[in-house]
């Protein structure tokens, strides 16, 4: 039998996205994010609030990176989402976490998450319901300990984080069930 359980954000799973980027000083304002998606081929859409110190600098600079946030840096990942840059200024400093300029668009690249998408500011789009920030994907780095033999992320060495809306837990995906394109091949069959 099933229960109406109201209206809430009935999701799962989201991506835990470490969305940084510098401000106008030069400064790292960097955020957790769930709300965000590969939204074409060369696109990420991020539905984050314009109040955020973080979208704010995304604005002034025009550029951005989206790390995984991955199992071994859960503690910090979550830190990036309970503190705001609007409150404390220093957020990134006391994280003890290192950056680096990426050599492809003026933003951050965070070097203790593994996977990083690097971005230029597309567009945002502000309607009535949304508040979006497109990038386009100009890189994507990767440490060499989560790639595979073909060269590409393997998930499972990845243990990328993913949230929860249901109980605000993290979980990982840690096994590989079937192949895209393939497990309802024998359907198009009848």
């Amino acid at each position: 039998m099933r229960k109406d359980l109201g209206k809430q954000p009935a999701l799962f799973p989201m991506p835990v996205l470490m969305v940084a980027a510098y401000d106008e000083k030069g400064t790292v304002q960097i955020m957790n994010a769930a709300w965000g998606m590969i939204c074409d081929m060369d696109k990420i859409a991020l539905f984050i609030d314009e109040d955020h110190a973080t979208t704010k600098a995304i604005r002034a600079t025009k550029a951005f990176t989206v790390s995984l946030a991955d199992k071994d840096h859960m503690d910090v990942a979550d830190y990036f989402g309970i503190a705001t840059g609007n409150k404390v200024p220093d957020k990134f400093a006391r994280s003890g976490y290192h950056q680096e300029k990426s050599a492809h668009v003026n933003a951050p690249v965070i070097t203790e998450f593994p996977v990083t998408i690097e971005c230029e500011l597309a567009e945002i789009t502000e309607t009535e319901n949304l508040h979006a920030v497109v990038g386009r994907i100009i890189n994507v780095s990767a440490e060499e300990t989560v790639l595979s033999e073909n060269g590409k992320v393997d998930p499972v060495k990845l243990n990328a984080l993913i949230f929860d809306q249901f109980q605000n837990g993290y979980y990982v995906a840690s096994e590989k069930v079937g192949k895209a394109w393939n497990a309802g091949a024998g359907l198009m069959k009848n």
